[in-house]
């Protein structure tokens, strides 16, 4: 288990790597030397309360907003992100909670909305779509869907969930994040979208999860990553954790849950993060 330090070596195992990334909005410090690796094939689960951060970082990974300091790694190498198009050209594909999916327009056309293919320069290929959105879902094992051309607004949440995240995988996605992918959704629901979360690790995808529901995070997760305030105060495998040290550090940025079972030469290091914090 590391610590969110502005000092860690970088992992070189991780497909995403940030090291000390601060953000501020005029006096208010939003993120404080943030350190975060995101393997690839894995599934990380960034923990906080409100005002954390959580959502500032999200931003920040996806070129909404610019980093004041530190760096970005992606496969090692260093990024500067000034827009969305730098995220999304490296393949990394955000899912914010409110989907951002028409409701009036098919699943089809959801998933191409923006990047529609055509024929001689003019006519919309709809065969040729029809066909990649179909292999998309069902290469994800969504099968619940009655049809690619029935409207988003015929589907249920995790359907429409689902959608969302063909969509990001469909451009070549090495990073798929998703922001509370299981907020408002009943047991089925939730049910299926932690499976198809699981399956984009199992191909090889690295997926960043926000999400405040401890018992889906510790179902689905392989990491866990926590803020506080801005800072990260713990990241490490999920084993590492358990939900009450979680909460812990959560609400105040350390854990003596976690420092009471560091035995040996490697002990947790949990930092405690007295810095201030902006929207989680």
């Amino acid at each position: 288990m590391s610590d969110g330090s502005g000092t860690g070596a970088v992992d070189p195992g991780a497909l995403l790597s940030l090291r000390g990334i601060d953000k501020n909005f005029g006096p208010v410090q939003a993120l404080t030397g943030v350190n975060l690796d995101v393997p690839a094939a894995q599934v990380t689960a960034l923990l906080g309360d409100n005002g954390a951060g959580k959502s500032v970082l999200v931003k920040t990974i996806s070129g909404i907003h610019a980093a004041d300091g530190g760096h970005i790694l992606w496969e090692g190498q260093p990024v500067h992100f000034r827009t969305p198009k730098d995220a999304t050209a490296l393949g990394i594909n955000t899912v914010f909670q409110d989907l951002a999916l028409c409701d009036n327009l098919d699943i089809v056309q959801n998933m191409f909305l923006g990047r529609e293919r055509r024929q001689l320069g003019v006519f919309l290929a709809e065969d040729e779509m029809e066909k990649a959105a179909a292999a998309t879902l069902a290469g994800l094992s969504v099968t619940t869907v009655r049809s690619i051309r029935q409207p988003v607004a015929s589907l249920s949440g995790g359907q429409r969930q689902s959608v969302a995240v063909a969509r990001a995988v469909m451009w070549n996605s090495k990073l798929v994040i998703m922001d509370e992918p299981t907020a408002a959704l009943g047991v089925a629901q939730t049910r299926m979208v932690l499976d198809l979360i699981r399956r984009l690790a199992d191909k090889g995808l690295a997926v960043l999860v926000i999400s405040h529901n401890l018992v889906d995070v510790f179902e689905v997760a392989d990491r866990l990553a926590v803020l506080y305030l801005g800072r990260m105060v713990a990241q490490g495998q999920a084993t590492d954790f358990d939900r009450q040290s979680v909460v812990e550090l959560m609400t105040t940025g350390t854990s003596i849950r976690l420092s009471s079972r560091a035995t040996g030469d490697s002990p947790p290091a949990i930092i405690a993060a007295p810095g201030g914090g902006s929207e989680g």
